[in-house]
């Protein structure tokens, strides 16, 4: 954890001297680089479906918030009366074969953030290696639109729309791609999404001078009332918890994120992160004395088998203004409706 940790706070600084991994960051772009210019050239070609497809991914690697958002538009696309599928890869579980996600799912067996996406939603939700044989699969149950959850550089997945997440506080980090930096592509990638969605305020050096394209859309992750894991009780306004000290917990992206999300609610925070996905057994959580343990909802539900009553959730859902969140719908819809089923979205 150290190690990553010393790793991430170099790939995210506003500016670093000079990188040992430089070289091998240049084979990746040169390779990653090539297999973009032969589909957009067309000697590689995406594969077909009968169906619409929305991408929501993101350029570096880590969370920047693209699973709310991808509950959102979930939630939304369902709103316009369409039949919503979702595919992902299914980070950290085990095997690579398609495997449909149930709410009582075991979190090993399909990825913590699948698993989320089935339970908040209620849309048919597969995780496989081949997401496109996983949208054909979701189309065949009745899918009238596809929504893939980190699927941006899985190029055989055609996309109807390309959605970027960046977050705000980390943007582009070094502006390098790896392994000296966290960029999956470099920022010019930008130029081939359909939409843009600014995760917090663009506060990081790298957003700056224009690098955001006109028209990028801003949302803001909202915490929800806190639940116990162990499911007695009624969910808890956050407030509750203001002027105590807790201890909080993340094994996300960005854990600074949350930890500053519940600083900002007068909280006294004792800060416990963990790495992005991280497999939690009961003991990390015993700190040896009774606090609650705030934690999010990604972690939850890996700990939702020992729970106990000091242990809370803080789920959070995407928000935009409402001028922000009318564009959004409408340029998805946009994109969507042209090959949606006749009369849906009515």
């Amino acid at each position: 954890m150290a190690m990553a940790g010393r790793i991430e706070r170099r790939w995210y600084a506003e500016s670093t001297g000079p990188s040992l991994l430089t070289p091998l960051a240049w084979a990746y772009g040169a390779l990653a680089g090539a297999r973009r210019r032969a589909y957009r050239a067309g000697w590689l070609r995406p594969r077909t479906l009968s169906r619409p497809v929305v991408v929501i991914g993101n350029l570096t690697v880590g969370g920047t918030g693209k699973t709310p958002l991808t509950i959102y538009l979930a939630q939304q696309l369902g709103a316009a009366r369409l039949k919503v599928g979702i595919v992902s890869r299914g980070y950290g579980r085990h095997g690579a074969g398609a495997r449909s996600v149930q709410p009582d799912s075991d979190w090993r067996d399909v990825g913590d953030e699948p698993l989320i996406l089935a339970r908040r939603t209620g849309f048919p939700t597969l995780v496989a290696a081949d997401r496109v044989g996983a949208a054909r699969t979701l189309i065949a149950r009745g899918a009238e639109v596809i929504l893939a959850d980190d699927g941006l550089q899985h190029l055989p997945l055609p996309r109807d729309c390309a959605i970027v997440v960046i977050d705000g506080s980390r943007g582009f980090g070094n502006g390098r791609l790896l392994p000296a930096g966290p960029l999956r592509e470099p920022p010019e990638a930008l130029a081939g999404a359909d939409i843009v969605v600014v995760n917090g305020e663009p506060t990081h050096a790298s957003l700056g001078a224009g690098r955001l394209p006109r028209g990028a859309l801003r949302m803001q992750l909202l915490a929800q009332p806190a639940v116990r894991l162990d499911g007695r009780g009624v969910p808890c306004e956050l407030e509750v918890f203001r002027g105590r000290r807790v201890h909080a917990v993340a094994g996300i992206g960005n854990p600074q994120r949350f930890f500053g999300e519940l600083t900002a609610r007068g909280i006294e925070v004792v800060a416990h992160p963990f790495a992005d996905h991280h497999p939690f057994t009961a003991r990390e959580l015993a700190f040896g004395d009774d606090l609650p343990v705030l934690m999010t909802e990604k972690d939850a539900v890996k700990c939702t088998p020992f729970a106990n009553a000091r242990l809370w959730c803080v789920p959070v859902s995407a928000a935009f203004s409402e001028p922000d969140a009318r564009a959004l719908r409408a340029r998805v819809l946009e994109r969507v409706l042209g090959r949606a089923p006749a009369g849906a979205g009515g």
